[in-house]
């Protein structure tokens, strides 16, 4: 067997051919084995940069993890020192001069260095579509939203505005802020749908949040729409309340109450009165119609909300103060006309408290002394009801005399009605007590019997025709009232008994 051929002497050591196969490892690509013909420490580098590669691409907003740059980083350090070492005495293959080696070195170095650049980009590409895709979410949260009442949907807006604002203040520069002020527009008119309906209620709670929006939005995100729902919240609000108004809502006094407050100078705000005063009106018409006592309550409820509204701070506030008292004074005044109607339809103890609720508020009025005898005439037909099958007048006397006598140790007081009426009171009968449980006046120890007893009594003259007489006993007393029915015909003497029955009240 031939010997084998000695091996080439190794090259005298050159800095510069190390510095060169250095650079040229830095590459990524491992050529500076290449030159010195180390194929596996070559092979190792692709191997290297073939995974990061992997991993790196295609690009996307989050970049290479910072661990496989650390890596990378690593293997190209090694390479470079280990390639360095080895090429200070290995002759180069080709070129086979260092400088030259060195040059195509650094010239080979723009490879990773324009790979960067180009990764770059394509990363700020990426972040710019992750960006667009974000927004386009929200665009959609927006749109379902807007399929829902505010009072659902208010959260998911709530939502989409705050990725609105991270677009716009967290990414300044990006496409997808650029865009932030249109779809602003958008959101301001997706919320405010329900006044372009003309659903002035529903409008008021979505563009009262609108109004909001400025404290959380950059100004230069809203431009105009910062003072966009100003003018419609005010109109809804005033025609919100106006519809309550006009249908006796309840919360009609709160949403001028809001506009009063929130928009005093407005011309919305300088209708309330006016339409405040138009429902008093209706309401006092409503005196003189078919339900009375309903349109005093309305007058009622008016005077008192209306009292609320004058103080609110519009240039408004004389005038809605005087619509409360207006409102106030007629469902005071109206009490006659609801009583009449009480007492026509048979509610004769509702007629009686407004009748005489009525005399006690309005002690000037015309109508007090007629009211005074229609609550005597409903509170006999509570237990007579006959009594009230007609309506009293303020007639007073007749021709026939009737003396009422108390046999009783209670203050009695007399109620009558039938062609006239009227009211008196009898003081208590000193030494009278009260009568055995079924004692008539044709008992033998009858009522009013004894001739020899001073009987408080009073004489009244009342016309021929029937009238109830209704006798209750005056303070503490827990006797039952007593009543009679009597049919007066001139050319007689009649004589009305109050007496006491033990545990049973007094009769007549």
């Amino acid at each position: 067997m031939p010997p084998l051929p000695p091996a080439a002497p190794p090259a005298p050591p050159d800095a510069l051919r190390a510095v060169a196969v250095a650079v040229l490892n830095l590459s990524g690509l491992g050529l500076g084995y290449a030159l010195l013909r180390r194929w596996l420490p070559m092979a190792v580098c692709w191997a290297a940069t073939a995974v990061l590669l992997l991993v790196a691409l295609p690009a996307d907003a989050d970049g290479v993890p910072a661990g496989a740059l650390l890596v990378y980083a690593a293997v190209l350090a090694a390479a470079a020192v280990h390639g360095a070492i080895a090429g200070l005495r290995t002759r180069l293959t080709w070129p086979s001069r260092a400088p030259l080696a060195l040059l195509l070195g650094v010239a080979l170095l723009a490879v990773p260095a324009g790979g960067a650049v180009l990764y770059d980009g394509a990363r700020d590409e990426a972040v710019q579509r992750m960006l667009l895709d974000r927004l386009e979410r929200a665009d959609q949260v927006v749109t379902e939203a807007g399929r829902q009442p505010f009072t659902r949907a208010e959260a998911d807006y709530r939502k989409a505005l705050a990725a609105y604002r991270d677009l716009a203040t967290g990414h300044p520069g990006s496409r997808a802020a650029a865009r932030v002020p249109d779809r602003m527009k958008t959101f301001y008119a997706t919320v405010g749908a329900p006044y372009d309906r003309k659903d002035y209620c529903a409008a008021v709670a979505p563009l009262g949040y609108l109004r909001t929006v400025p404290q959380t939005m950059p100004k230069g995100q809203l431009g105009s729409l910062a003072g966009w729902p100003d003018d419609r919240l005010a109109t809804s609000l005033y025609e919100c309340g106006a519809a309550g108004l006009s249908k006796g809502d309840a919360d009609w006094a709160d949403r001028f109450g809001e506009l009063l407050t929130t928009f005093p100078e407005s011309a919305q705000a300088a209708k309330v009165e006016p339409a405040v005063g138009g429902a008093v009106g209706r309401a006092e018409q409503g005196v003189r119609g078919d339900e009375p006592c309903a349109a005093v309550e309305r007058l009622r409820d008016l005077g008192t909300r209306i009292s609320g509204l004058s103080a609110k701070p519009a240039t408004s506030g004389g005038a809605l103060a005087k619509d409360a008292d207006r409102a106030s004074g007629s469902a005071a005044r109206g009490m006659y006309a609801c009583g009449v109607d009480q007492y026509r339809e048979g509610d004769f103890e509702a007629a009686q408290k407004t009748m005489e609720d009525f005399a006690a508020q309005n002690k000037n009025d015309g109508n007090r002394a007629r009211a005074q005898k229609i609550a005597i005439a409903a509170e006999i037909a509570r237990t007579i009801p006959e009594a009230g099958k007609r309506l009293p007048t303020t007639a007073s006397g007749g021709s026939i005399e009737v003396t009422v006598q108390n046999d009783s140790p209670d203050d009695i007081t007399v109620l009558y009605t039938g062609p006239v009426t009227g009211s008196f009171t009898l003081k208590a009968c000193g030494g009278c007590k009260a009568y055995p449980f079924g004692t008539t006046i044709d008992s033998a120890a009858k009522p009013c019997g004894d001739s020899g007893r001073n009987y408080p009594q009073r004489t009244i003259s009342l016309p021929p025709g029937t009238t109830y007489f209704l006798h209750k006993p005056d303070g503490d007393s827990v006797s039952a009232p007593g009543t009679d029915t009597a049919k007066l015909e001139p050319g007689y003497i009649y004589t009305e008994c109050a007496y006491t029955t033990q545990g049973l009240g007094t009769t007549a």
